[in-house]
């Protein structure tokens, strides 16, 4: 069981497969061994917890990274400009926005770019907080659901949202 627990969380630190792939990878691959409720739970709970150390490093990483000159003097300006235009929009809809954008369980959103997203859009670390959980909440929820549904039947087996889930066999 506690082999299980770790591949489920190192599955949910994989960029761009997080909880998207650790999910259903729990659900049907382990369920001898965990039940549907406890996977859900293991990687939403890495996931959030993942969000919230990628925003933290972020603000080191990038006073370490202004320190290469050419960064500093092409990238960083560029980024400043983006951050000053898009601002006002973010503290207008914020966490909201951010949540969605996290929570849509497509490669290319997750906590990651979310959380990359974020910081560079100035978004503070509480609204940060608040939009990590929903979004993470938010894709847990439709991972789950599709899940289930294809492990009771509700989806045939032979419809494209199990043959991109489950390897069937014929």
């Amino acid at each position: 069981m506690i082999i299980s627990i770790v591949w489920l969380a190192l599955i949910t630190l994989i960029p761009t497969l997080e909880l998207r792939a650790s999910i259903p990878i729990g659900i049907f691959k382990m369920a001898d061994q965990l039940s549907w409720p406890v996977v859900v739970l293991i990687c939403i709970i890495v996931n959030i917890l993942l969000g919230w150390l990628i925003f933290w490093v972020l603000g080191p990483a990038f006073s370490l990274i202004r320190k290469w000159h050419w960064f500093d003097q092409k990238v960083w300006p560029v980024l400043e400009r983006t951050q000053y235009k898009i601002h006002p929009y973010v503290e207008k809809y914020g966490e909201l926005g951010v949540a969605v954008f996290i929570g849509i369980p497509l490669p290319g959103s997750g906590v990651y770019t979310g959380a990359l997203g974020a910081y560079l859009l100035g978004v503070d670390r509480k609204k940060f907080t608040i939009a990590n959980v929903l979004g993470v909440l938010i894709a847990g929820a439709a991972v789950t659901l599709i899940c289930l549904l294809i492990l009771h039947g509700a989806v045939c087996e032979n419809s494209w949202m199990a043959r991109l889930f489950v390897k069937i066999r014929h």
